[in-house]
């Protein structure tokens, strides 16, 4: 069972000003399709080709090196897309923002921390706000490592993520990832993230 790019939920420059158009062509189009296809190649001809993509990425600990960064990469970048938005940012709001409020003490809070996570991760990686035990907690993974994998530090239901490799911002930003990270909370899907809080 082949994997396939998953097409954006909008249009490549429908982020702008905070993500530009170029940098979503490249990220989508070439970054993710190079995880989809090597994640492809990795498994073809072997037992792990009729799992799915989270039974490989939460059994990434004792599988190949390949299959775990590129599915790692594939399930990273599916996420990341689903929670980002044109017309969106703001605040949260409901029972997402009442958890934000009573875990960090106030969104702002949670945004310092959260920022503090990406800016933190050495190198390339990623910073998640993830569930775990009903619980908010923030963490980072490097390369395309995620929570749900077996080798996490922090292992939970992700919620909201950011990629904070450099091919995600580094047209625009350069190597300012403090204002690429100030700059993604204008696009959050926050309603979409509070799915991912829901869920069980």
């Amino acid at each position: 069972m082949a994997f396939t790019l998953p097409a954006l939920p909008y249009a490549f420059d429908a982020l702008e000003p905070y993500i530009d158009t170029l940098t979503m062509q490249i990220h989508h189009g070439k970054h993710h399709q190079a995880y989809v296809t090597n994640l492809n190649n990795a498994i073809a001809g072997t037992p792990n080709e009729n799992k799915s993509l989270e039974e490989l990425v939460k059994a990434a600990g004792s599988l190949s090196p390949a299959i775990r960064n590129n599915g790692g990469g594939h399930w990273n970048h599916s996420f990341f897309w689903e929670i980002l938005g044109p017309s969106a940012g703001g605040i949260p709001t409901g029972e997402l923002a009442d958890a934000i409020n009573a875990t960090f003490g106030s969104f702002d809070d949670f945004k310092t921390k959260f920022a503090a996570a990406g800016v933190g991760r050495f190198g390339s990686g990623w910073a998640w706000l993830v569930k775990k035990d009903g619980k908010l907690e923030i963490s980072s993974t490097p390369n395309q490592d995620n929570p749900l994998m077996d080798v996490a530090d922090i292992k939970g239901t992700p919620v909201f993520g950011v990629d904070v490799w450099e091919h995600a911002y580094y047209l625009k930003y350069q190597n300012k990832r403090p204002d690429y990270l100030a700059a993604i909370w204008n696009v959050v899907d926050w309603k979409k993230v509070a799915e991912h809080f829901a869920a069980k």
